[in-house]
């Protein structure tokens, strides 16, 4: 089995359900013709959403107001959130923190409307159990595999960081989220997945 090196990553942070909701009633608020639609942009890795989700909370609460919602999964937070800057989604709910900063360093115009308490072991550097990385300074000139721009991307440095070395300092490896999840890390590639399910 990999195993972690211990390593969290500090301030992580997710929105609250309440919040999403608490802004949802913004959406009531507003003329029937002016909001028929409430698309919800989401990952699966978001139990909360999901939770709200299969429930089908959201769509009773609006149905009184004559507004149906609609749902739609992303791979992972960028995509999500560029999404939103386009218009393609209303609501953006559930990126791990760092995203929004990658977004808006691309000119992305984002509003936050709420956040949740710190997750401080949602992430993790994991290493196969016979690699020779015991600590962080040993990923020295390593390849590391990680979702670019994502939280486990923002791990990964303040990871360096503690341990005195840049980002030059390795290899990284820049997978999709799709394939972070199906990699095995083996005794030459550290591996930076996301929370389970899916790395945001």
């Amino acid at each position: 089995m990999p195993k972690p090196i211990k390593h969290t990553q500090p301030g992580y942070r997710r929105p609250l359900l309440a919040g999403l909701l608490a802004a949802l009633v913004l959406c009531i608020a507003l003329p029937v013709e002016a909001q028929q639609t409430l698309r919800i942009g989401y990952q699966k890795s978001s139990t909360l959403i999901t939770l709200l989700k299969t429930r089908g909370t959201l769509e009773k609460a609006l149905a009184p107001q004559d507004v149906t919602v609609t749902w739609h999964e992303f791979p992972s937070g960028l995509p999500l959130l560029e999404a939103l800057n386009v218009g393609n989604v209303d609501i953006s709910a559930d990126v791990a923190d760092t995203v929004p900063i990658f977004a808006q360093a691309a000119q992305a115009r984002l509003t936050y409307f709420a956040q949740e308490a710190a997750s401080p072991s949602a992430q993790a550097i994991i290493v196969h159990k016979d690699s020779p990385v015991q600590q962080l300074s040993d990923l020295k000139g390593k390849k590391v595999a990680v979702t670019k721009a994502a939280g486990s991307h923002y791990l990964l440095i303040a990871a360096l960081k503690k341990a005195g070395l840049a980002f030059s300092d390795i290899q990284p490896a820049y997978l999709s989220p799709a394939d972070t999840t199906a990699a095995r890390p083996s005794k030459t590639t550290r591996w930076t997945p996301g929370s389970p399910g899916n790395p945001s």
